[in-house]
């Protein structure tokens, strides 16, 4: 499933990069001609292939190249936005009027404005994030055929399919600025995901299963998925209720990702200057053990989350969140960073590869560990308070006694406060998942009710 130079040659050509820079020179140049004192813009163009196929036929497919431009643009304090999907001169130059005349009715706000000019990145390092696939519709149909397929035939208890599905898209990013920044990198992303229903006796159950990569060649194969998938349904068979009880909960590495999530929202300088997050004035104190560290790399090589500079042109740059469970930085933007008398920390539009330490443990060695207790492998609702950081979701999974897991377990609701959630973490696994911008190994914490029938 690997990518040639010619197609990786070709591809990028397409995205006509000279063009797309030009753009983003135009815009900046009618902006100052207009009487902006200061603008941004930037150019967004993906192209891509999606596939869905459910029980052997095809569901979906989808070839999409979408492209964007927008510009904000500063009258003093006073700002504007606009946006368009037409390249065309005139449309350039529409797009930027619209936008200098809604700043010339908007209030003044002393936060707006660029990123301060000493931020900006001043060298575009390659972060290979560039690996298009060149993989026709007919192929990507036969893979996602063969990744299901190998699924269903995993066991008769497979019953039916909610599908396969393969995506490949590619990427072009362009930002400028007045103070004189302009870059762009290109970024590709792959996939393959497999959904499956199983049955035995009344019981149903559903589970999934996906690989995910930059590169091509670095896809699990389609059998690969489809067994998982059908392996991980066929565990869930013959889910059984928990009598309520606090006990010590394991989460899985996919779903401990959302931990780290409701983190990232709860230090997010947009939450912290409305006063809307239980970790307000939390800079300098420990919200974790000691032992727990939180870092972020954006110059990963090929990592879904590494890029070169965030939104506003800023470099981004290596930095501990967390250092010995004390909180160290927030998630900053240049307009809430001012907002807080602070300074951006090179992340509008997200962090970048964010890593938290691990333990040189296995899942296996965590059960033994907790000894009794609920893995948890999915979680449901929209029951987290950013606020109060007051915790309360549905969840199933499995209950482990003698630190073996014994049977499936559903229908139950977790309930805590992340605050006590994030002091109680005992371990964390190696098993890190590495299929997104967050990675993580499973969460081995110390207690949580878990409420079910009696």
């Amino acid at each position: 499933m690997a990518e040639t130079p010619l197609q990786a040659q070709t591809a990028q050509n397409s995205f006509d990069i000279p063009r797309s820079l030009n753009v983003v020179e135009d815009m900046l140049q009618e902006a100052k001609r207009l009487g902006a004192s200061s603008a941004e813009a930037g150019v967004n163009i993906e192209a891509g292939l999606s596939v869905n196929v459910r029980l052997g036929e095809i569901d979906t497919l989808e070839h999409n190249r979408d492209k964007g431009l927008g510009i904000t643009v500063y009258f003093g304090q006073r700002k504007g936005s606009a946006s368009t999907s037409d390249f065309s001169p005139r449309a350039i130059r529409e797009t930027v009027k619209a936008a200098c005349d809604i700043a010339r009715y908007t209030e003044e706000d002393e936060a707006a404005g660029l990123a301060d000019a000493e931020l900006m990145a001043s060298e575009i390092p390659d972060l290979d994030l560039y690996h298009p696939w060149g993989i026709t519709a007919e192929e990507a149909i036969e893979l996602a055929r063969a990744c299901e397929a190998s699924g269903r035939e995993v066991d008769e208890r497979i019953s039916n399919s909610e599908g396969a599905a393969v995506s490949s898209h590619d990427g072009l990013r362009v930002y400028g600025n007045s103070h004189g920044f302009l870059g762009h990198y290109l970024s590709s992303r792959h996939s393959l995901s497999c959904t499956l229903i199983g049955q035995s006796g009344e019981g149903m159950q559903r589970d999934h299963w996906y690989t995910l990569s930059r590169y091509p060649s670095e896809l699990e194969s389609p059998e690969t998925v489809g067994k998982k998938a059908a392996e991980r349904t066929l565990a869930r068979l013959g889910a059984r209720r928990l009598d309520t009880c606090q006990v010590p909960v394991i989460f899985e590495a996919e779903v401990a990702r959302g931990l780290l999530a409701h983190l990232l929202r709860a230090i997010n300088g947009g939450n912290l200057y409305r006063k809307a997050s239980f970790l307000l004035d939390h800079l300098g104190k420990q919200i974790f053990p000691d032992w727990i560290r939180i870092d972020e790399r954006p110059h990963l090589k090929g990592g879904l989350g590494s890029a070169p500079f965030d939104n506003e042109g800023v470099a981004t740059r290596e930095r501990d969140i967390v250092t010995e469970g004390v909180l160290r930085g927030y998630v900053l933007d240049s307009y809430a960073a001012r907002r807080l008398h602070m300074q951006t920390t090179g992340n509008a539009g997200g962090v970048h590869n964010l890593f938290i330490k691990h333990n040189d443990v296995d899942f296996g060695e965590l059960c033994r560990q907790m000894g009794q207790g609920l893995v948890v492998t999915e979680v449901m609702g929209q029951g987290v308070n950013i606020v109060t950081g007051d915790y309360s979701r549905g969840a199933s999974g499995f209950w482990v006694e003698n630190g073996e897991i014994q049977y499936p377990v559903e229908e139950i609701t977790l309930a805590s406060t992340l605050q006590e959630m994030f002091k109680g973490i005992e371990a964390i696994a190696n098993d890190e998942d590495t299929r997104g911008n967050i990675r993580t190994g499973s969460w081995l914490i110390r207690q949580m009710t878990v409420a079910g029938e009696g």
